[in-house]
């Protein structure tokens, strides 16, 4: 099975990797066209066996390639066989060619090699879409965010039990930097007491994670937060006690003494 990698090559680079090779193309040419220069490598188990293959197009008809399984030139249409006779003939721009195999191959497969393999764990939320009093329709949104690579799987449960119904998902999106986000809807009702469940399996992972989001009614909302109001406070009292204890420590043994 190969694995393959395209390398892409800047125009001039072009002219840097084939020397002297005569681009004109016979008759007039069209006011406009494309030409395009395009290597790939292909790897069996890692690097073990490397193969280079480099092809160049003229308005989307190849027209000319080298293959280091060859070690030559050839040309793909009759147009083009006098420019195949005249890289070939050329000893320095093959061998710099076959180099490429090591020069760029073997050089990229060992430097992508990591960034190909990580893993980067995702972080997960779960927020309502609006702010709504229970017995309300809403929206559950789990945000999927950072992860690499792409594969992921999210579910939805319900008091223990998945929902498939009324999930709507949003296509991977991309950060730019290799991460990827994903937000995966889940359409409520919720009732007090229910516990809604988001269930994340990714290559990253050693086990999913799940994050929970309880419906709890207006009361039960207001003794947490008070509960939290009253636990602040004593935590901030008894942070500073301990500093205050530390700092006339010393003083106080010094006159026990």
């Amino acid at each position: 099975k190969y694995i393959f990698f395209k390398i892409c090559f800047l125009s001039y680079c072009i002219l840097v990797l084939v020397p002297g090779l005569n681009l004109t193309w016979p008759g007039s040419p069209a006011e406009d066209f494309m030409y395009q220069f395009k290597g790939t490598c292909y790897f069996t188990n890692g690097t073990q066996r490397v193969r280079l293959m480099a092809r160049q197009i003229y308005n989307k008809e190849e027209i000319l390639s080298f293959d280091s399984d060859v070690g030559v030139f050839v040309a793909v249409t009759k147009l083009r066989q006098s420019s195949a006779k005249s890289c070939n003939a050329q000893k320095d721009l093959l061998a710099e060619y076959q180099a490429h195999v090591d020069t760029l191959c073997r050089h990229n497969y060992y430097q992508t090699h990591n960034m190909v393999r990580r893993a980067l764990l995702p972080m997960v939320t779960i927020s309502p879409a609006r702010t709504e009093p229970l017995n309300h329709h809403n929206l559950l949104i789990c945000s999927v965010t950072n992860f690499y690579p792409q594969q992921v799987k999210v579910r939805w449960f319900w008091n223990k039990e998945e929902e498939t119904s009324g999930v709507v998902s949003t296509p991977l999106i991309q950060n730019g930097d290799w991460t990827y986000k994903i937000l995966v809807m889940l359409e409520v009702t919720p009732q007090p007491g229910d516990v809604y469940t988001c269930h994340l399996e990714h290559p990253s992972l050693q086990s999913p994670i799940t994050v929970e989001w309880w419906a709890l009614s207006e009361s039960a909302q207001n003794k947490m937060l008070s509960g939290i109001g009253s636990f602040v406070p004593g935590l901030i009292f008894l942070g500073l006690g301990l500093v205050i204890l530390t700092q006339i420590g010393p003083h106080s043994r010094g006159l026990v003494q």
